[in-house]
């Protein structure tokens, strides 16, 4: 039975045996004889400083789609990450269709009263005003953790209150204490898609016998879709792109596609099977396209796939000749600086074979997570011959900041809202990803070797704030081992 027909998708940790969210060591200290990766998924801290709520990654997604409004069903204040999101909302929108358009959410704003009494009759009226107000196509009604709590039936409020209105409603289940693995949210926002979104399968499904689809992730910008979309039109195929920012009308179109392609294997692999059971698409779900030699793989396996191989080898080859030209520039000062990665599962990993290939050395990587995805990349990084630190933390600041004291970094790469630990001890910092540049192919790669060339030139800002900026952790921290409150380690 597909997971799309039950009403609540599974948790990442029930779909994946694997799936780890506590190690400390080194990248080549994981390996187990018989096994890339063997990390002890039972493994905890006896102290957790910070997590990512999976309602965080969730509202980025949803918030992204035109004619749409996020009904926020719990307390008013799980919506506040939607505010610092618009801004990224504003920028995509206006990247891709000229005019900024923000974010709309709304909230239920459950009380005490609510919490003795059920939400569900405030539900109703809420999603009801919405449709009078603002007439949009479709309807998120996301629970948060006080519904899920206390009973109320999304599911059942939008079968009862759906003739009433034209909008389609999607019922998200992300209560935060069902998961602690922030990719839970990709799955439940693929499960709310599928099951209101996508048509009836037929008998004879009619085929886009050219059309890719390209699942894109928050962090993906105009730019970076460009850039797949410039690659894939070269060996003649049209790109699809699915689902953030894009229009609810087209995404039946993603049942037609002659093959689906993944740039992120954590984010994609929920849909891409639904896709291929309901649908009969096809799927490929190996390497982001994050770097040179990631990238001409990713063509790789396409053009194989559609019997274009010969075609796709010779484009990987001209665009990595005319890259490497490029990067000349650049190697000299990057060679031999040592650089410390933060972020997503697969994102920190592939990017750290996007750094060795810059010629930088690898220090660190933390992983927000682990599953077998992350295998892949994993076993290109342990070709290369070194070992570095690894750890799989769901944030845990205190840990990063630890480490970061011991290995002292040339660079850290990591996501906006985690790179100050990084700059209050003196090192230069780049967020890992920007929607507002380029990331992913070939002129992604080049676009992140200029933008590191300028960060390495002038330090002045993190110098300073190095020198007259600390950290709230006492000395006997740091002289603690980093790992020292993970209970079960590997």
């Amino acid at each position: 039975m597909s997971y799309l027909d039950q009403r609540v998708p599974p948790k990442r940790e029930d779909r994946h045996a694997d799936t780890c969210l506590a190690y400390g060591g080194t990248i080549c200290g994981a390996q187990k004889p018989g096994r890339v990766c063997a990390l002890t998924a039972g493994a905890d801290r006896a102290f957790t400083q910070g997590s990512i709520c999976p309602l965080l990654p969730a509202m980025g997604i949803m918030s992204s789609l035109p004619d749409t409004v996020v009904l926020m069903h719990g307390a008013v204040g799980c919506g506040s990450c939607a505010h610092g999101n618009n801004g990224n909302v504003r920028a995509g929108h206006a990247a891709r269709s000229g005019q900024p358009v923000d974010a709309l959410w709304l909230s239920t704003a459950l009380n005490e009263i609510d919490v003795v009494s059920g939400g569900d009759e405030k539900l109703a009226r809420a999603i009801e005003e919405i449709e009078a107000a603002h007439h949009p196509k479709a309807i998120f009604v996301v629970s948060g953790c006080l519904p899920g709590i206390i009973g109320d039936d999304l599911d059942a409020v939008a079968a009862r209150v759906q003739p009433k209105i034209a909008a389609k409603i999607l019922p998200v289940h992300c209560e935060g204490f069902k998961s602690r693995f922030m990719a839970t949210a990709y799955d439940v926002i693929y499960h709310a898609l599928g099951r209101n979104l996508l048509p009836a399968p037929t008998k004879k499904q009619p085929r886009e016998k050219t059309t890719i689809n390209i699942m894109t992730v928050g962090s993906m910008g105009r730019v970076d879709e460009l850039e797949l979309e410039r690659l894939v039109k070269e060996l003649g195929l049209k790109a699809n792109f699915f689902p953030v920012f894009s229009d609810p009308d087209s995404l039946p179109r993603a049942a037609r596609a002659a093959l689906s392609v993944s740039t992120c294997p954590t984010h994609d692999d929920y849909f891409l099977i639904h896709l291929k059971e309901k649908y009969g698409v096809p799927y490929i779900i190996r390497h982001m396209p994050i770097g040179i030699a990631n990238t001409s793989r990713w063509l790789s396996d396409i053009g194989q796939h559609f019997g274009l191989g010969p075609q796709a080898a010779a484009l990987a080859q001209a665009e990595e000749k005319e890259l490497e030209k490029a990067l000349d520039d650049f190697r000299p000062l990057f060679q031999g600086k040592r650089v410390f990665l933060s972020a997503g599962e697969y994102r920190s990993l592939a990017t750290a074979s996007l750094l060795r290939e810059l010629g930088f050395e690898i220090a660190g990587i933390r992983s927000f997570h682990y599953d077998e995805f992350a295998d892949v990349e994993i076993e290109k990084l342990r070709r290369e011959g070194q070992d570095f630190s690894w750890s799989v933390a769901n944030v845990q600041p205190f840990e990063e900041a630890n480490l970061l004291k011991r290995i002292k970094p040339d660079l850290f790469l990591g996501h906006w809202h985690g790179n100050n630990n990084a700059a209050r001890l003196g090192i230069p910092t780049q967020v890992i990803y920007n929607t507002g540049f380029g990331y992913i192919g070939y002129r992604g790669a080049y676009d992140l070797a200029r933008r590191l060339d300028r960060k390495l030139k002038n330090t002045a800002f993190t110098d300073r704030l190095g020198r007259y900026a600390g950290l709230p952790y006492q000395k006997s921290w740091y002289r603690r081992e980093p790992f020292s409150l993970i209970r079960s380690r590997a």
